[in-house]
């Protein structure tokens, strides 16, 4: 490939993750209750959105216990987990989102190229 093609390909692969980092990100998390595992998935996803998407994103934070009728809509089997509605595609995350490299992939804030 030319050092001009390749130039292009970046060029592309550039405007579309800015483009992307200027979507507004829905995301929901549900917990079953305020307990250890709850609250450590709610510390390492606002430690990871203030990092990384301030002001980028809108957050709620549901409590199955509270709100069972939520849980059977969202089909959530486990807890916690966190949802990315928006943007596309969907996603679903289960525990207590610890593993800050996978959940950066899966949000599509990192790629696996990125060091």
């Amino acid at each position: 490939m030319s050092k001009k093609v390749i130039d292009k390909l970046e060029e592309f692969e550039n405007a579309l993750t800015a483009e992307k980092k200027g979507d507004k990100y829905i995301l929901r998390l549900f917990v079953a209750g305020i307990n250890p595992k709850s609250r450590r998935a709610i510390e390492n996803l606002m430690e990871i959105l203030e990092e990384n998407l301030k002001d980028q994103y809108e957050l709620e934070i549901i409590d199955i216990y509270q709100q069972p009728i939520f849980a059977k809509e969202g089909q959530i089997v486990a807890a916690p987990t966190l949802i990315k509605e928006l943007p596309p595609p969907l996603r679903r995350f289960v525990g207590d989102l610890s593993n800050k490299e996978k959940l950066l992939l899966g949000l599509e804030l990192k790629s696996k190229n990125d060091e």
